[in-house]
């Protein structure tokens, strides 16, 4: 009898720059992701480069069903602008990250220059969400949500697929733990979006 193995995503590869080599700096980092477009790259505020295989299918479908509904709120409200998870933001610790769905307010967004916006934004995204693939730490990714919004995150979701618990971040406050929702809500920062957990547990 053959068993059926669930496939696990590859664990991200890091690589230690430091004391050997100097810290790439931003443009530097730029065309270095440009030329290995293949991967999904972020850097540390340290200047350790991460470096992540494509997802699987399950998680690729999830990221885009998050991504197709906070898109059609990001549209009908108009205040903002959406980023899918092959956009890199850098930090004002100098890491470089790249969320799975992020949002910047577009009074942000249109203060920068129009090399800024072609380049890795120089800016942290008001609002985030990470999704929890199978070879995801989770101590790993709740630093990661700290990290925003220690950097100017006004909002973080932290949506735990194989928990069925969303972790919402906000600045001074308490992180909430939402156990098995049914949806979670977006206010007030983001008016009247609500997002229905739901689709993204099947």
């Amino acid at each position: 009898m053959v068993t059926a193995i669930r496939p696990i995503e590859n664990a991200p590869l890091t690589l230690h720059f430091a004391p050997l080599l100097r810290k790439l700096n931003d443009e530097d980092f730029f065309e270095f992701c440009q030329a290995n477009r293949e991967w999904r790259i972020e850097r540390t505020s340290n200047g350790d480069i991460i470096i992540m295989a494509p997802t699987g299918g399950e998680t690729g479908g999830r990221n885009f069903d998050l991504a197709v509904a906070f898109g059609i709120w990001v549209r009908a409200d108009g205040t903002g602008k959406g980023f899918d998870s092959s956009t890199g933001f850098i930090l004002p610790n100098g890491a470089e990250r790249s969320p799975d769905v992020a949002w910047v307010k577009l009074s942000r967004w249109n203060a920068l220059t129009d090399q800024e916006r072609e380049s890795f934004p120089p800016l942290c995204p008001d609002f985030v969400i990470e999704l929890r693939s199978p070879s995801d730490s989770l101590t790993r990714l709740k630093d990661k949500m700290e990290e925003y919004i220690q950097n100017g995150a006004q909002l973080g979701w932290l949506i735990d697929l194989i928990e069925k618990k969303v972790y919402a971040y906000r600045p001074q406050a308490q992180v909430e733990c939402l156990d098995d929702p049914d949806t979670v809500s977006g206010e007030p920062l983001l008016k009247g979006f609500v997002l229905d957990i739901r689709e993204l547990w099947k």
